[in-house]
C-alpha cells in the first residue's frame, strides 16, 4: 500500500472545511460563497471543477446549468464565454444576483489572497477524466503559491486522481466514495491516496476505525447538524465538511 504523505512544515486540512464555501448562507462554489466562509473562520474551503466545452475549468457542481444559474443545457457542452451571460446567485437570493460562475483561476486568486486552504473535488465529464485533471491541474500548478498549504484534491473518479497523482504529485489526493465498497483500499492504493472522503449518512464507526487503521485520514461529507459533528470526531473522524462552518468551528478547535 502506497499512502501519500504531506509535504514537511505542512498540517493536514482543517477539522472544519466549508462546502462550496459557505453554502448555507450563499450561493454555492461562487466567490461569494468563498468570501463568507472566511468571514465565519472557516480555514479551508472545498469546491468542484469541471470544463467548459472549450477547455476550461471553471468551479461548478452540477453536470447541468439549471439548478444553480439562469441558464440551461449541460456545462460540458457550453463554452466560457456564454457562462458569463448567466446569473449564478439569484436563485439563492435576490441579494446575491450578478453572481457569476467562477473559473478555477479567480477561485484560487482569492483563496491565496485570503490565505485559505482547498480541496478542489475533480468533477469530469465521462470520456473527459484525463482532460479534466490535466488542465485543472496545469492551472493550480501556475497560480498556487509555494508556500501555501498543498491543495488536496478529491475525485470520485479514479483515473482523474490517476492522472493527479502522475502530473502533481507534490499535492495529496483522496477518494471520494459514498459507502465504504469492498474494493476501496485497492483503489485508494492504486492512485496512492492519502484520504478517504465517505457519505457521513452512510458511514459508521467501524467504518472510520477501519480506514484509520489502513492509514488514511477519513474526511466527511456533507455535515450541518453540530451534535452529529461532535460524534464524528469522537470516532476519530480527521475532518467534515460542511455547509454551515459558523455551526460548527467553535466545536472544532480549529
Amino acid at each position: 500500500m502506497t499512502v501519500t504523505t504531506l509535504p514537511p512544515g505542512f498540517s493536514a486540512p482543517a477539522r472544519v472545511i466549508a462546502h462550496r464555501g459557505a453554502s448555507g448562507s450563499a450561493p454555492e462554489n461562487t466567490l461569494s460563497a468563498f468570501r463568507l466562509a472566511h468571514e465565519l473562520g472557516a480555514r479551508w474551503v472545498e469546491f468542484d471543477v469541471r470544463l467548459t466545452t472549450d477547455g476550461r475549468p471553471v468551479v461548478f457542481h452540477d453536470d447541468h446549468l439549471d439548478r444553480t444559474t439562469d441558464g440551461g443545457g449541460p456545462l460540458a457542452e457550453t463554452p466560457l464565454s456564454a457562462l458569463g451571460d448567466l446569473d449564478a446567485g439569484q436563485w439563492f437570493d435576490p441579494a446575491f444576483a450578478g453572481e457569476l460562475v467562477p473559473t478555477l483561476e479567480e477561485v484560487l486568486d482569492l483563496l491565496s489572497d485570503m490565505g485559505m486552504g482547498a480541496n478542489i473535488e475533480l468533477k469530469p465529464h465521462p470520456g473527459h477524466e484525463r482532460e479534466t485533471a490535466e488542465i485543472s491541474l496545469s492551472v493550480a500548478r501556475e497560480l498556487w503559491p509555494p508556500e501555501a498549504p498543498p491543495l488536496l484534491i478529491s475525485s470520485f473518479s479514479d483515473s482523474a486522481l490517476a492522472v493527479a497523482r502522475d502530473v502533481a504529485p507534490q499535492w495529496p489526493r483522496g477518494l471520494v466514495v459514498g459507502a465504504l465498497a469492498d474494493d476501496w483500499r485497492d483503489r485508494a492504493a492504486q492512485v496512492a491516496a492519502w484520504s478517504i472522503h465517505c457519505d457521513a449518512e452512510l458511514l459508521n464507526a467501524r467504518g472510520v476505525a477501519e480506514v484509520l487503521d489502513a492509514g488514511y485520514r477519513v474526511m466527511v461529507y456533507t455535515v450541518n447538524d453540530p451534535g452529529r459533528a461532535v460524534n464524528l470526531w469522537d470516532w476519530g473522524v480527521d475532518s467534515i465538511i460542511t455547509d454551515r462552518p459558523e455551526a460548527l468551528l467553535s466545536l472544532a478547535g480549529s
